[in-house]
């Protein structure tokens, strides 16, 4: 029993705690054959037992309970992340938008300005001219 108490990072909790119970078992069942009182031996190795099965299942039920807060975080991560990138290519669409539209301002501007002294030019041109 105490090789098993001393290396218990060889089994799971659960299949340790389940040995050294079913170790206990044995020794209580085995004094129950030999002793007096083996109705109260025989009680105890029934709440043992119960408590043996109510370890499993409470760990059972940690488990299914870490996949879930595991499954559920995930979920929100993808999500979060999702948001984020439509957030962005919005961001970017709009920049792009804005920078085509100053730049066609800029191109018209400086077209009637380059018409204008074109004009002017012709003008002055023709007036000497003649």
């Amino acid at each position: 029993m105490l090789s098993e108490l001393s290396t218990p990072a060889r089994h799971s909790r659960s299949l340790f705690i389940f040995k050294v119970l079913r170790r206990i078992l044995s020794q209580l069942s085995t004094q129950a054959r030999h002793s007096s009182s083996a109705f109260v031996l025989n009680i105890v190795v029934v709440v043992v037992a119960v408590v043996v099965v109510v370890v499993v299942v409470v760990e059972v039920v940690v488990v299914v309970v870490v996949v879930v807060v595991v499954v559920v975080v995930v979920v929100v991560v993808v999500v979060v992340v999702v948001v984020v990138v439509v957030v962005v290519v919005v961001v970017v669409v709009v920049v792009v938008v804005v920078v085509v539209v100053i730049v066609v301002i800029v191109v018209v501007v400086v077209s009637v300005v380059v018409v204008e002294v074109v004009v002017e030019v012709v003008v002055v041109v023709v007036v000497v001219v003649v």
